[in-house]
């Protein structure tokens, strides 16, 4: 396969806002050990990309300096040790960076087959979001049928797909939003009660909903002034799974419920975690998603696509929050 030597990508010029993102000529990566080369149809936006943009999001050292976490394309070149995959064979991948380009480069063990179902912009919207919510609501907080769950930002690339998961494994589902609009939205893709945290106190709501009793799982992206009241929901041997700070990472906290009510919390992000880590999550998400994916029960929700040179644009309308579902970038 004809591969060129140069291609395009987004660069971040500095730190600072979406217009800090630009377009540039860079060397096609070749890939090492263990990875394949992808040309890339298209790219999710996520918030860690608008986090390194602006500086708050550190870098792996051996990572690619180009935002882009999730990728869906066609393998062009192998490397040494990859013996699942072949040259024309159409995959997603977690990415260690550099999804927005023409080029990208991911270890074999992270990608998985690109649903028959899928666009290109649902399939890249994939990878992020099914690894994030699978391996936080279920392998560390060990959501189960029958239980409760609240998921903050419901409407989000992370809530919607956290939503049509937890249902599909048999829990009930509260959620919050900020308006209306995105309460129906949620509703509609199963969640049983979307609360206006602008209309009320979300957190004495929830507890209605479930009759004083509390909910068994939080998944949590808000954190900040959100923890306290996360702690005080929680039923008895509760589990409080944290995936990011978007009220920021401290808070004065009581943490008494912690012990009288026998809670769990935990956190984790992905990019940091091995090669080994992230493997062993793509195994368990082919097994317990990718079959719900394939047979139209989980399904990516797309809210708007912008050609790759206009990432800035993308950007922007991420750090709007006035978006539903996902935002992709379509690359070929």
């Amino acid at each position: 396969m004809n591969i060129p030597s140069q291609m395009t990508a987004v660069e971040i010029t500095a730190p600072g806002g979406p217009e800090v993102l630009r377009s540039t000529q860079t060397d096609v990566p070749h890939p090492r050990a263990g990875e394949v080369l992808i040309r890339v149809h298209a790219a999710g936006v996520n918030r860690p990309d608008c986090l390194q943009r602006t500086g708050h999001y550190a870098v792996p050292a051996d990572a690619s300096p180009y935002p882009g976490l999730e990728i869906a394309g066609e393998v062009v070149a192998l490397g040494p040790d990859t013996p699942r995959w072949h040259v024309g064979d159409r995959i997603v991948a977690l990415t260690h960076g550099g999804g927005y380009a023409e080029y990208c480069r991911a270890h074999g063990s992270h990608c998985l087959p690109w649903p028959s179902r899928c666009t290109a912009a649902e399939a890249a919207s994939l990878p992020e979001t099914t690894f994030t919510v699978d391996y936080n609501l279920f392998t560390r907080a060990g959501l189960v049928s029958g239980e409760t769950c609240l998921i903050h930002g419901g409407s989000s690339g992370i809530g919607t797909t956290a939503i049509q998961l937890a249902k599909a494994a048999g829990a009930r589902v509260i959620t919050t939003v900020g308006n209306e609009d995105k309460r129906h939205y949620c509703l509609g893709l199963g969640a049983d009660h979307a609360i206006n945290y602008r209309e009320g106190d979300w957190a004495e709501i929830a507890r209605e909903i479930t009759g004083g009793r509390g909910v068994d799982v939080i998944l949590d992206m808000v954190a900040g002034s959100y923890i306290e009241k996360n702690l005080g929901l929680l039923a008895a041997d509760g589990r409080y799974s944290m995936i990011a700070f978007l009220k920021g990472p401290k808070a004065e906290v009581n943490f008494g419920p912690l012990l009288t009510k026998r809670l769990v919390m935990t956190g984790s992000t992905l990019r940091p975690q091995s090669v080994q880590q992230k493997a062993a999550i793509a195994q368990r998400v082919e097994h317990r998603v990718w079959p719900l994916i394939e047979q139209g029960s989980c399904k990516s929700q797309v809210f708007r696509t912008f050609p790759l040179n206009e990432a800035s644009a993308a950007h922007a309308l991420m750090e709007s929050s006035t978006h539903m579902g996902k935002i992709v970038l379509l690359v070929a």
